[in-house]
């Protein structure tokens, strides 16, 4: 099992890869495909594309996985920042960041969002324009959907995450590199791991993330995501963070994840008569602050044990998880649009959108994003540069 550099770790020196650390963001990354899909069945909120009979079974499922999902995303998201300024300088950091971040945001609000804008005007009325007649609408706000689900307004959709991080990578960027000084910054870190490595002092850190949730009391919240970045920053940046984690994995795991389930389940269900108005606060603070940072720990922990090691698998999707986070929430509502006007069952509506969006996305990713250095830049990929050829070898016995 790998481990995090140390303290020691010099600027010039490239950081030893952390597998479970890349596992978590392709694996991540994929389960956006069946969460997205259940948007569709759920019996939550307004979606921009929603199948006639809805099912309990698909609304617990994203219960049960919308509090840890996004928080795990931010703090891998700040891991991979403390590594990233292992080897790099504050300004190619930065000039990454807007390469990387910022250019894919504006191409996919412009090019890859609009069609879920525009299917979810004409799925909820009559509207029966064209997709171009629509466009310019996009860029409208419309108070009454502010999340763009129904009326054909402006909406960034799963986009939101991008233009966050973009904002959070900006803004941590001077803490963190006063935390990688040698003087103060060195010493608070070692004081923070030092106390974090306390019996049960890891799970503490719930409360911090709790307030930081309710301080900003709507989703989705910036003070409460840059929080989980921040965090994800200062675990890997002591071997002694994540020891702490190791140790209460188990712990975690039961009153996190396994506690939730009965959560979800009611949140689906209906709580019992009276139990709102007798614990409402306490189970609140438990879904938004508790609970999430319990379903954090147990999958680090566990990660770290059983997600170690590289395969071709992992090679693959690590470079495609990017593009496909951009792109799939899209392909799921086009599809999604037809198929759940087709008069079969809801299981077979489900796994065909599914599998479906996987497939083209795929494509998609095989076919044009992967192989044309423009939509590599478009989608924040490294460009390729093609290597020159080797001068032929001298014939022997003629002069060089």
């Amino acid at each position: 099992m790998t481990t995090s550099p140390d303290a020691s770790t010099t600027e010039s020196a490239k950081p030893e890869r952390r597998y479970d650390i890349d596992w978590l963001r392709v694996l991540a990354v994929l389960l956006l495909f069946p969460f997205h899909t259940a948007r569709i069945f759920d019996t939550f909120d307004p979606w921009y594309v929603k199948n006639d009979t809805l099912s309990e079974a698909l609304t617990y499922f994203i219960a049960f996985v919308h509090p840890f999902h996004m928080p795990l995303l931010f703090l891998l998201a700040g891991a991979s920042t403390w590594f990233a300024l292992s080897y790099r300088s504050a300004g190619l950091y930065a000039k990454e960041r807007v390469i990387r971040l910022l250019i894919p945001f504006i191409f996919g609000l412009l090019v890859i969002v609009p069609p879920q804008s525009y299917l979810g005007l004409v799925g909820h009325s009559d509207y029966s324009g064209s997709f171009l007649e629509w466009y310019p609408n996009f860029f409208s706000i419309n108070s009454s959907d502010m999340d763009g689900y129904f009326l054909g307004g402006f909406t960034p959709a799963h986009l939101w995450f991008i233009a966050f991080l973009f904002i959070f990578s900006l803004l941590a960027l001077p803490l963190f590199l006063y935390l990688r000084r040698r003087d103060l910054g060195k010493r608070l870190t070692g004081w923070l791991a030092a106390f974090f490595s306390l019996p049960g002092a890891i799970l503490l850190l719930a409360i911090p993330l709790w307030i930081a949730y309710e301080v900003i009391d709507f989703y989705p919240s910036p003070l409460y995501f840059i929080s989980y970045f921040i965090l994800g920053y200062l675990l890997v940046s002591d071997t002694r963070f994540e020891k702490a984690i190791d140790r209460h994995k188990a712990v975690a795991l039961v009153i996190g994840p396994i506690l939730y389930l009965l959560v979800a389940y009611f949140q689906v269900t209906g709580w019992p008569e009276g139990m709102l108005s007798r614990a409402g606060s306490v189970i609140n603070a438990y879904t938004v602050g508790f609970a999430p940072w319990f379903f954090v720990i147990a999958i680090l922990g566990y990660a770290r044990q059983f997600l170690a090691s590289s395969n071709k698998f992992l090679r693959y999707t690590g470079e495609a998880s990017y593009p496909y986070y951009i792109l799939h929430q899209t392909i799921i509502v086009i599809i999604g649009f037809y198929v759940v006007q087709w008069q079969v069952g809801l299981a077979v509506k489900y796994v065909v959108i599914l599998a479906a969006a996987i497939a083209v996305t795929a494509l998609l990713y095989e076919l044009l994003v992967k192989r044309f250095n423009l939509f590599r830049f478009l989608f924040g990929m490294k460009v390729l540069r093609k290597e020159r050829s080797p001068a032929p070898s001298p014939k022997p016995g003629l002069p060089t």
